[in-house]
C-alpha cells in the first residue's frame, strides 16, 4: 500500500516519518523544492493524508488550500483531512469531489513532542461524511494503517471536526483562567509557585497549560489556539446567538490579545487573525 502526504509542515512531516519508519511506501508532496516534483505521484497513492494550512483571517475561516490539493488525489482513492476544519467542511468537500472518499481525522500532536505523538497516539478518530457501510469500511482501512491507539472511534465527520475545536478551545480557556489567577495571586502578595504546585496535583486539572508565562510571553499563542478560538467564537455567534455567551467569548479573545500583544508573543500570528492590535497595548 502506498501512502501519500500533502503538506510537509511539522504535522505532515512527522506523520510521514512515522509511516516510513513502520515500512510503508510513502510519497510526500509539498511546495518546497524537495517535494514539489512528487505532485503527479499523489494520484497513485491508496490513502492520502492532507495537512495543509487552514487559517482564520480577517475574512474568516479559509479552507481553500484543502480544495486546491484534493484534485491531485486519484479517482476512487481515500483522502484523510488532518487539517483543522470547521464542522461541515468534510461533507462539503465530499460533495465537491464525489469521485473520492473524503474523511477527516483530527490530529492531536504537540509541536514540541510531535514525532512521539505521531508514533504513539492516545486517540485515533476517523470522521466519515456519510454513515454507510462503504464509508465505515474506508475508515476501518485508515485505522488499520495508523499506529495503535488505546482509544479509536469512527464517527460522523461533523462530530470529529468538533472534537478538535473542543480540545483546543478548552485549553485556550484554561490558559486564560491561569493567567487571571496568576494576576490576582501576584496582586495579593501570595506565592504563585506554591499555589500552582498544589492545584496541578488535582487530577481534574493536571499540569498542562498552567504556566502563565510560556515561551517568554503570556497568553494562548501558537499556530492553533489563536485561529481556532476565533473560528469557534464566530461559529458560536452565528449559530447560538446568545448574548451572554458571545460576551464571554469576546472578553476571552480580547484579554488574550492584550496578553500576547503586551508580551510580544506570536505577534505575526496575532496580526494574521486580527490585523492591527495596537489598541490592546497597555499604557506605560
Amino acid at each position: 500500500m502506498k501512502i501519500g502526504f500533502i503538506g510537509q509542515g511539522w504535522i505532515g512531516k512527522n506523520y510521514a516519518n512515522d509511516f516510513e519508519a513502520r515500512g510503508y511506501k510513502v510519497v510526500r508532496y509539498a511546495l518546497e523544492e524537495l517535494y514539489i516534483r512528487n505532485k503527479k505521484k499523489i494520484a497513485s497513492c491508496n490513502i492520502v493524508f492532507v495537512a495543509v494550512p487552514t487559517p482564520t483571517t480577517l475574512e474568516g475561516f479559509d479552507d481553500s488550500s484543502i480544495r486546491k490539493v484534493l484534485s491531485l488525489v486519484g479517482k476512487g482513492k481515500t483522502v484523510v483531512i488532518k487539517s483543522t476544519v470547521l464542522p461541515g467542511t468534510t461533507e462539503k468537500m465530499q460533495k465537491s469531489f464525489p469521485h473520492l472518499f473524503v474523511l477527516h481525522s483530527p490530529e492531536f500532536l504537540v509541536e514540541t513532542t510531535a514525532a512521539y505523538d505521531a508514533a504513539y497516539p492516545k486517540r485515533n478518530i476517523i470522521g466519515i461524511p456519510k454513515m454507510s457501510a462503504v464509508y465505515h469500511k474506508k475508515a476501518e482501512a485508515v485505522l488499520n494503517v495508523l499506529p495503535h491507539a488505546p482509544y479509536a472511534k469512527i464517527m460522523a465527520a461533523r462530530d470529529a471536526e468538533f472534537v478538535k475545536y473542543a480540545g483546543n478551545c478548552f485549553l485556550f480557556t484554561k490558559i486564560m483562567f491561569m493567567n487571571l489567577l496568576y494576576d490576582v495571586v501576584v496582586a495579593t502578595g501570595s506565592d504563585w509557585r506554591n499555589i500552582r504546585e498544589a492545584i496541578v496535583h488535582d487530577p481534574r486539572i493536571g499540569t498542562s497549560h498552567t504556566e502563565p508565562v510560556h515561551k517568554s510571553g503570556r497568553g494562548a499563542g501558537g499556530h492553533c489556539f489563536i485561529k481556532d478560538f476565533e473560528a469557534f467564537r464566530e461559529m458560536y455567534r452565528t449559530n447560538v446567538q446568545d448574548s451572554y455567551g458571545d460576551t464571554l467569548l469576546t472578553a476571552l479573545k480580547d484579554k488574550n490579545i492584550q496578553l500576547l500583544a503586551n508580551s510580544n508573543k506570536d505577534f505575526d500570528l496575532l496580526v494574521g487573525v486580527y490585523g492591527d492590535t495596537s489598541g490592546y497595548l497597555l499604557k506605560s
